[in-house]
């Protein structure tokens, strides 16, 4: 009788302990549990999810992973590693870093899209925007701003069109050379404009003109002065031919794509299509691709109302399970995750957005070896869970988006 009256005075003695262990307060701007127990575990939480990306990733290094990852959950970094070389052709190795720049291939859409929306908040388009208003040399009737947008415009590829009628390949191609082309050659469509869902990289090459037909600006400086210098992105651009007279043997960067051979890697070299904008050539590191998840997160380039346009899928008919919406790919496989691949010329990239879980993951590599699908399984597994928090935009912009000294 004495120990159940002992364990009855304990009990006591803990309830309010416990029951004080469920409040919430507001911690660094982030709203998170931080009271004792909770605390404790948020952090214990958190170290055990690094631990566990770090096993991880690691064991993709050892399968030949080269390049940065970046792991977020609940609003904090949880994990950032750089594994290999920028340069795997070099005599003398140069370790890669984990703010290196990489390109982004198709992951460059979402930031073209954002420019867009940007646009049509200003009230300077509208998604119905017949394309021709904009670009009225293009030969094709009824395609549309939102058309492009979630690639439903039934556009022919520029690329084969560009490999069959450029007459010297060391010569850039650009934007412009592109829509003079179209407009001579008349290539057939793919199919009439909103039919289906295709994706195709010509889309967002003409929405990268359609930018610059409006503003006046070259995409690469408004790019820059309206969402890389805004959000202090230093090591993001947008690669431009637009100056030189002849295509250069590599890329002008420190960080070197490579494509992969039984014999070994070889330095990929640089491609007259290199001049077309919008749909790729992009340059950026996790670090900046994370401010940009945050920006997209606290709605700090654009309301939440026009900011949620990105995630909704623009086809009723989910072709194979996949449907895209601006700058943003989506699948019935991964519900609630929003995601871009990107490859080209000895680059490869992906980048997910977690919705359900808040959880988000940049991976950039600079060889064309092929992301392991585990990765899929990594982000789905929620077996381990940091405690929920929400974003406080005013934090972030005073915080992680600021100046750094």
């Amino acid at each position: 009788m004495a120990r159940k009256t002992s364990y009855f005075l304990v009990f006591l003695m803990l309830f309010p302990m416990l029951f004080s262990c469920r409040q919430k307060r507001e911690y660094s701007g982030v709203v998170v549990n931080t009271d004792s127990v909770f605390c404790d575990l948020g952090k214990g939480k958190a170290s055990q999810s690094a631990k566990r990306a770090d096993v991880f990733f690691k064991g993709l290094a050892r399968n030949g992973l080269n390049g940065t990852v970046l792991y977020a959950e609940q609003g904090q970094v949880v994990y950032e590693n750089a594994f290999g070389w920028r340069d795997l052709c070099a005599r003398k190795k140069d370790s890669l870093r984990i703010d290196d720049a990489f390109q982004l291939s198709s992951d460059s859409k979402m930031f073209t899209a954002e420019a867009i929306m940007m646009l049509q908040a200003q009230g300077k388009l509208d998604y119905a925007d017949d394309v021709r208003k904009f670009i009225p040399e293009l030969p094709y009737e009824g395609i549309t701003i939102r058309q492009l947008l979630n690639h439903r415009s039934g556009l022919p590829r520029y690329d084969a069109l560009a490999d069959a009628n450029w007459p010297d390949r060391k010569i850039p191609f650009s934007n412009e050379a592109m829509i003079q082309m179209i407009a001579e050659k008349k290539p057939e469509p793919y199919g009439a404009p909103d039919a289906i869902f295709f994706y195709n990289n010509i889309n967002y090459a003409l929405l990268a003109t359609v930018v610059e037909r409006i503003t006046g600006q070259n995409f690469e400086d408004f790019m820059r002065e309206n969402i890389f210098e805004p959000l202090n992105m230093h090591h993001t651009y947008v690669y431009s031919m637009r100056n030189d007279a002849n295509v250069s043997l590599y890329m002008p960067t420190e960080v070197h794509g490579h494509d992969l051979f039984k014999k070994g890697p070889v330095k990929a070299q640089n491609d007259y299509l290199n001049g077309v904008m919008g749909d790729k050539i992009m340059y950026s590191s996790v670090g900046d691709l994370y401010k940009f998840h945050i920006a997209l997160e606290c709605n700090l380039l654009l309301p939440d109302s026009l900011q949620s346009e990105s995630f909704k899928p623009g086809s009723n008919e989910w072709k194979n399970n996949e449907n895209y919406g601006f700058g943003w790919r989506m699948s019935k496989e991964h519900p609630d995750m929003y995601f871009h691949y990107g490859w080209w010329k000895g680059y490869r990239s992906l980048i997910i957005r977690d919705a359900a879980h808040n959880r988000y993951l940049a991976l950039l590599t600079n060889t064309t070896q092929l992301i392991s699908d585990e990765v899929w399984d990594f982000i789905s597994d929620t077996s381990l869970q940091l405690p929920s928090a929400s974003y406080n935009p005013v934090y972030y912009r005073n915080t992680l988006l600021q100046e750094q000294p």
